[in-house]
């Protein structure tokens, strides 16, 4: 396995593997990888000849009180993992590899507007812009991204729909813990008696999934989602949403494909869930 920290070393490995026919497929992730991550790998390596990984803590999609210099990196276990599932190429850039004093970025209409985007403002500008460079870096076959982040997988489809990327964007299911917990980077951040309040989340989603049903409206759900996680007493809600999966807005009715997200914060730390509800 090769690890690439610019941007010629990586397009040029990449030339040589399309010069000998082989397919590429990319995952894109900022690191500290686990088995949600692993589980794009392994679906990557399985549908490609060659598969890269990127590990690469984006600044751009970080506000200013976020947590971008706290945010976990561990490089030798990310090498590790990456290895053992068959990754061919990790590129691991600096930032002044990917920003060199940058004017142009992409942003996105309207899916951004609502969910995370709305209490993260910039976020989904700065998801866009570092996915659209490493697509041009990479030009993968394919790219591989979780449904934990269902609002990013949605801007992701309709960027790459709008500005004729060659590339199919696959979608891959949450992976969870044991108990139910969304696996996710910032658990690490929990304490022992955080981590367990952490579950709401996971229970309040599994309520939902109970009660969800063709023609019920949307706030007898969330009412009833609320209520699961309002009863711990370290969790604070961001949102607790129901939308349309294409489109990002909110919806009153069951009444079509709906995605229902959640953020909150247990502690000072934000995480996120949901799930999806297909009208037949």
């Amino acid at each position: 396995m090769k690890i690439a920290t610019t941007v010629l070393e990586t397009r040029n490995t990449v030339k040589n593997w399309r010069k000998e026919g082989y397919t590429v497929g990319l995952v894109p992730t900022m690191g500290f990888l686990h088995e949600g991550h692993a589980s794009l790998i392994k679906k990557c390596r399985e549908q490609n000849d060659k598969v890269v990984v990127s590990v690469f803590v984006n600044p751009t999609q970080f506000g200013p009180n976020e947590d971008l210099e706290a945010y976990p990196r561990d490089l030798e276990k990310d090498k590790a993992l990456c290895e053992s599932l068959g990754a061919d190429l990790i590129f691991h850039p600096e930032p002044s590899e990917m920003y060199k004093n940058p004017k142009t970025y992409m942003n996105i209409e309207g899916l951004s507007d609502n969910l995370c985007g709305k209490s993260r403002p910039i976020h989904f500008k700065g998801v866009c812009t570092v996915v659209s460079k490493l697509f041009n870096i990479v030009s993968p076959d394919r790219a591989y991204f979780g449904q934990k982040d269902a609002q990013q997988l949605a801007i992701i489809k309709k960027m790459v729909q709008d500005m004729n990327f060659d590339v199919e964007v696959v979608g891959c299911p949450i992976v969870r813990e044991e108990d139910g917990l969304a696996k996710s980077s910032r658990n690490t951040y929990l304490s022992d008696e955080e981590r367990k309040a952490a579950l709401c989340l996971s229970k309040s989603v599994k309520k939902g999934m109970e009660i969800i049903k063709e023609g019920i409206s949307a706030k007898e759900v969330l009412d009833e989602m609320k209520k699961v996680i309002n009863q711990e007493p370290l969790a604070k809600i961001d949102y607790v949403s129901m939308v349309d999966s294409l489109t990002m807005e909110d919806v009153e009715t069951v009444d079509r494909d709906v995605l229902v997200a959640m953020a909150v914060y247990i502690g000072k730390t934000r995480l996120i869930d949901n799930f999806s509800f297909e009208v037949k």
